[in-house]
């Protein structure tokens, strides 16, 4: 387990309340569960809520990098709230939320809005009046945040509750590291894995392929084999088809194996088209693409960038162009901007797929292409997925 056994002991021993205490540690011994991570970090927010008498909580994950706010789990919202504020956008971390990630440390305000970094709430979103947030973070690696808001009977929250939610923060960062460990294990299981069959497929079934269509030739230059020697040399034909297919499967089983994910086949596949695009193609990323976006995805991601990029090169006239890659919930999105004059449906590039094409390979995943032209000129194109994650994401407020 990825503890940090002197933090965690100094956040529990600074809690006095033996009933708080003994529900944190309770909160605690759950790492040692098979609860799913957002079971886990679910019920770490509601013992947080509870136990500080806090109207509302949430907890924020942030990506690899500790910039932007992958998940985010909420508690105490009513059922008509939390579906409002599923529509609205994701956390960006300005405000009060930017506070907590730029300087990860706990922080108790009595009224939200006088605080000088507030950024006011999206619409829909219920008042909060006092707020308290703490780091979630191990071995001073910053996970993401865990904050209540409108403390119950009272003004604003008290030294006690920061102690509690620090304690609580402390499980929560245990639990999202060794998520993310057992992640990297299993990719890593993944690709040993693939190259294992590639191997067994270059050793194994090459070679007898190959044995088996050397035996068919001799056969076809004896006199009994000349006599059926169209039929041998179709089931040749056929043998050497199959020895080019299993080839170009392991060679696509070694090329998942080396460890690249799609950030790297994006960047990859932008700076293969900059002759055909004219110029560089700056590529934004946000969320955990790594790991969230399935091979199954990116199959139909990257032929849809190449057919996008290469429409902005031959068609648009463009100067500037703009990739961003990013995680939307459970939702691959990916938006390819330019300032040329527009997308055309009718033109397809040489070999390319079209209009048409890119939005069927949306559909066929159960996502949407949607093409627009903004008012200051150019287009934008934006492909989206559901990566398959049936853990919903909940904006958050003020920030």
């Amino acid at each position: 387990m990825g503890d940090d056994p002197e933090h965690s002991k100094a956040a529990y021993d600074a809690i006095e309340d033996p009933v708080k205490l003994r529900r944190v540690l309770e909160a605690a011994l759950l790492l040692e569960s098979n609860l799913h991570l957002g079971d886990l970090l679910n019920h770490i927010v509601a013992e947080a809520r509870v136990l500080a008498n806090a109207r509302y909580g949430a907890l924020g994950v942030l990506d690899e990098e500790g910039h932007a706010t992958v998940d985010f789990l909420v508690s105490g919202l009513e059922p008509e709230d939390e579906m409002r504020l599923l529509q609205g956008p994701f956390p960006t971390g300005k405000g009060v939320l930017g506070v907590l990630i730029t300087d990860p440390k706990p922080i108790r305000i009595r009224v939200i809005a006088d605080h000088p970094a507030s950024a006011g709430f999206p619409p829909g979103h219920p008042p909060m009046t006092s707020f308290l947030g703490a780091p979630i973070k191990v071995h001073d690696r910053v996970y993401g945040n865990l904050y209540l808001t409108d403390k119950l009977g009272a003004d604003e929250f008290t030294q006690d509750d920061e102690v509690v939610i620090e304690a609580l923060a402390v499980a929560a960062g245990i639990a999202v590291e060794n998520a993310r460990l057992h992640q990297r294990a299993g990719e890593v299981a993944v690709y040993e894995d693939r190259d294992r069959l590639a191997r067994d497929l270059h050793d194994g079934v090459i070679q007898r392929l190959f044995a088996i269509g050397l035996s068919l030739q001799g056969l076809a230059a004896t006199p009994g084999g000349r006599v059926v020697s169209p039929g041998l040399e179709s089931a040749i034909a056929d043998i050497d088809e199959t020895i080019r297919q299993v080839r170009a499967t392991i060679f696509e089983l070694g090329g998942a194996g080396n460890g690249r994910g799609i950030r790297s086949h994006v960047l990859a596949l932008a700076e293969e088209l900059r002759p055909v695009v004219g110029f560089d193609v700056p590529v934004e990323f946000k969320g955990a693409v790594d790991t969230a976006v399935t091979d199954a995805v990116a199959d139909q991601l990257l032929p849809t960038l190449r057919e996008a990029l290469t429409n902005i090169g031959r068609h648009s006239e463009a100067t500037r162009a703009r990739i961003r890659l990013s995680m939307v919930g459970r939702f691959c999105r990916m938006e390819v901007t330019d300032n040329g004059k527009g997308f055309v449906d009718a033109q397809a590039t040489e070999g390319g797929m079209g209009l048409a094409n890119m939005r069927a390979r949306a559909e066929g995943l159960g996502g949407t292409l949607e093409v627009t032209h903004p008012a200051l000129g150019g287009t934008t194109v934006v492909w989206q997925v559901p990566t398959f994650n049936d853990r919903a994401v909940v904006p958050a407020g003020d920030g």
